[in-house]
């Protein structure tokens, strides 16, 4: 199993990975005492490419049942995986090819109005029966707020919605643009909160059609509408801008761009809500997994690349807010409801797919709860 073996005996610092080849040899790897994972390779041919790649190849292992856990599950295995992610950074051959990675990312994250929209589809248009058997009633994709550990995921996302209404001061009259509108969720609010014009815009057809029925079905239809439209087509001023969990999607090398539509769609006397996942090491590049299969063109940012742009484009930074573990609290609800409605999701599409939404679901959890992951509220002026 060598050089898989050697690596594997410099990652493991914390708990005990005992991995079973595919020819039924037994390999143990231990450090401080933590988590305890057996792992069972079934194909030779993993090991080279967990060698040179495990952030990418493990994920597509689990996918294809090539590889899996006895006496201890993927979430063992990648909680183990989440505490000792930086002596794998530290391997030279991994430390070679993050700067090959990094040597890329604009290349990776060229997410031009055609390719944007294609990307969208990719995880957004797979289908609004899929996303309501693990989101809350009003089906929000992204982090809510937990003010009480008990509290259900409903009234988590209910707390965001509050907190984000806050944040934008709403007034009678006032035109709000939401930038990335998802299922139409926070415009309806804000809708039904206070007597304002309200825009969504997405890229995902089926968040746009579902948007828009739930606003004639509501009444607000006639404050409250959604554009299948890229943001930066868009054309005119408004008072309130928020944006919750677009900007992931907009890629590093379009920051200067987006916050220049940003000062361009904002009234002088506006204010911006940027709700947006980063982390707090130094400028990196996203997963060669997550890029892959769930997020094409996805980056999270370090914050200084993000106050670099804001500043480029004379925007004030008048507010931040850091909601860190808030997210792996949402992550695991998701987890939860969603391998209660395994056998269906199976059904709809078939068995790698799920395993391929569990290793999401579960990796990027850890990344919040042990990992560098952040979300982060900042408010522009």
């Amino acid at each position: 199993m060598f050089p898989l073996s050697h690596m594997l005996k410099s990652f493991v610092r914390v708990g005990t990975l005992k991995v079973v080849d595919a020819d039924g040899g037994v390999h143990i790897f231990a450090g401080a005492p933590g988590p305890q994972v057996t792992m069972v390779l079934s194909d030779r041919t993993l090991y080279p490419k967990l060698f040179f790649n495990p952030e990418l190849h493990a994920g597509e292992a689990y996918m294809d049942g090539r590889m899996r856990f006895e006496d201890s599950t993927l979430r063992d295995f990648l909680t183990l995986f989440s505490i000792n992610r930086l002596s794998l950074g530290s391997y030279p051959l991994q430390k070679v090819l993050r700067r090959i990675s990094r040597g890329l990312k604009r290349f990776q994250q060229a997410n031009r109005v055609g390719q944007a929209q294609r990307n969208v589809a990719h995880h957004y248009d797979l289908g609004n029966d899929f996303y309501r058997l693990f989101l809350d009633e009003g089906m929000q994709y992204s982090c809510a707020y937990f003010l009480d550990d008990g509290e259900s995921l409903e009234q988590a996302q209910m707390n965001k919605l509050r907190l984000i209404a806050a944040k934008l001061d709403l007034k009678p009259g006032l035109r709000i643009l939401d930038i990335g509108s998802g299922w139409g969720d926070l415009a309806l609010y804000l809708g039904r909160l206070a007597e304002v014009e309200v825009t969504g815009v997405t890229l995902s057809k089926e968040q746009h059609a579902l948007s828009n029925e739930k606003a004639r079905a509501t009444g607000l239809d006639n404050r409250v509408r959604f554009e299948l439209i890229d943001y930066r087509e868009l054309q005119g001023r408004f008072d309130r801008i928020v944006s919750v969990g677009m900007f992931e999607h907009v890629g590093v090398h379009h920051y200067g761009e987006f916050f220049a539509k940003v000062n361009a769609l904002l009234a002088d006397d506006g204010l911006m809500l940027l709700h947006s996942i980063g982390h707090m090491s130094p400028p990196g590049t996203a997963g060669p997994w997550l890029r892959k299969y769930i997020f094409p063109g996805a980056y999270s940012p370090a914050l200084s690349e993000v106050f670099t742009a804001v500043e480029q484009a004379s925007l004030w930074v008048t507010d931040l807010e850091i909601l860190r573990l808030h997210y792996a609290k949402t992550l695991n609800h998701w987890w939860r409801r969603f391998d209660a409605n395994r056998a269906k999701i199976v059904a709809m599409y078939d068995e790698r797919f799920c395993r391929m939404w569990e290793f999401y679901l579960v990796s990027a959890e850890m990344m919040f709860l042990t990992g560098s992951q952040l979300v982060f509220h900042m408010q522009l002026a």
